[in-house]
């Protein structure tokens, strides 16, 4: 293909993921495009660097995957300039955790002219969101995640018999930071008081609420499968921190008083803010407990109109006063019965939160904007052996890097060895290569 740079009519999907543990769920998004689109899709991780390869290709179509933004985004001088280069390809960007560092998401929308974006906001707050601070034509809702269907396979291997199961009550979260609200708060409480409560009632309580006690890959699965029931709340959080403010006033006290607790943040910083735009969600956790047949303790909520209480799980008021109830219910097991298999007929046995179904509705509205999928097996082979090149070495590099997360016999020797390749693999990534 030469030096020159091509037209690829397919999309070249960008996306970030290290190479260690990490929630399952980014993977199944990142993967749900090749294994489903209709359209020629590349996937590019950036945490291998930028491929060479790549600056001869004009892709028609390019998708900003949502693990690309935190804190700092995760798109090097390279990647960043390409974008800018690239004014002619319809650019659509993912976001999740869209209620901070609102104002850069939008500065970056504006000055990378993305085309559309794909929100958890639901509709209604478009406008007061994305329409008032960034140029973006399109703008469309969805899910943070849905069935793949690795999950309903790993499920029917793994889902053991109801009495085969060894933990009555299972559950896994951490503490979120304290301006995302009282919303944010839930997932700690849940577990931390739901705990108090079950205290001395004969149960197999396996609870935690702290970060290192987290649970990634198939050890989650593992996990689950030996779960009677799980408890769990809407995802999201209470407060959209739309012009950054909120985050600073309130990290800005916690400085001064480190040991200040949520409840005197609250009354003296957020609730001017509690409750602004609506950003709750159902969560690919809830898919996972249908998977395994698991009964959901759930928090009072919507979650995204799709599941109801009693039939398909079981509702906790927030301030506990119906535990009692709850816990009575755990030892009927005709109601745990009917319950899972609602949730697991309805949320993956129907099909209509699998991702086959969302890249359907992905590519109808490519094709909507004009886009079409006819590419050549030559052109596609081009585009492999581009993307392809010094790939090998970028990995290299990269797993090098990674064994600073790990923790294993030897360690210090094998890092003290491979800290020049380290080095010269940060500088390589600085410089956009």
């Amino acid at each position: 293909m030469g030096n020159k740079s091509f037209s690829v009519n397919g999309i070249l999907l960008l996306y970030h993921h290290y190479l260690f543990h990490n929630a399952p769920t980014i993977m199944d998004h990142v993967m749900a495009f090749q294994r489903h689109s209709r359209f020629n899709v590349w996937s590019v991780n950036t945490e291998l660097g930028f491929p060479e390869g790549l600056k001869g290709l004009h892709f028609e179509i390019i998708v900003l995957h949502y693990s690309l933004f935190g804190p700092s985004y995760l798109l090097n001088e390279a990647f960043l300039t390409y974008l800018e280069q690239s004014q002619s390809s319809f650019k659509i960007a993912f976001f999740q955790d869209e209620h901070r560092y609102c104002q850069k998401r939008f500065n970056f929308l504006n000055k990378s002219k993305i085309d559309c974006v794909y929100t958890l906001l639901e509709p209604p707050y478009f406008k007061e969101v994305y329409e008032k601070y960034a140029q973006v034509p399109k703008i469309i809702y969805t899910l943070p995640g849905y069935v793949s269907d690795h999950l309903v396979k790993i499920a029917e291997d793994r889902t053991k018999p109801f009495h085969d199961r060894t933990i009555d009550i299972g559950y896994r979260a951490r503490q979120l930071s304290f301006y995302m609200g009282k919303g944010s708060q839930e997932k700690h409480k849940i577990g931390v008081e739901f705990r108090k409560y079950a205290k001395g009632l004969g149960l197999k309580i396996d609870i935690e609420t702290e970060e290192e006690k987290r649970i990634y890959g198939n050890r989650w699965y593992e996990f689950l499968s030996n779960c009677k029931t799980v408890l769990g709340v809407e995802a999201g959080v209470s407060i959209f921190d739309i012009e950054d403010k909120v985050r600073t006033e309130c990290e800005r006290m916690i400085e001064k008083n480190p040991r200040i607790g949520f409840e005197e943040v609250s009354e003296k910083v957020l609730q001017l803010w509690e409750g602004n735009i609506p950003y709750r969600t159902i969560s690919p956790r809830h898919f996972e407990a249908a998977a395994f047949r698991v009964l959901q303790i759930l928090f009072e909520g919507n979650y995204s109109g799709i599941m109801k209480p009693m039939i398909h799980y079981t509702p906790l008021k927030k301030d506990f006063s119906n535990i009692d109830d709850v816990l009575n219910m755990l030892r009927e097991e005709t109601s745990y019965h009917d319950i899972v298999e609602n949730a697991y007929r309805d949320l993956i046995g129907s099909g209509k939160y699998s991702y086959r179904k969302f890249i359907e509705a992905f590519d109808q509205e490519l094709r909507k904007d004009g886009y079409n999928n006819e590419i050549t097996d030559d052109e596609i082979k081009g585009v492999d052996t581009l993307l392809d090149q010094g790939k090998t070495g970028r990995q290299i590099r990269a797993s090098l890097c990674s064994l600073r997360h790990y923790s294993f016999p030897g360690r210090r020797a094998v890092l003290f060895f491979a800290r020049p390749t380290i080095r010269m693999y940060r500088k390589y990534r600085e410089r956009g290569k």
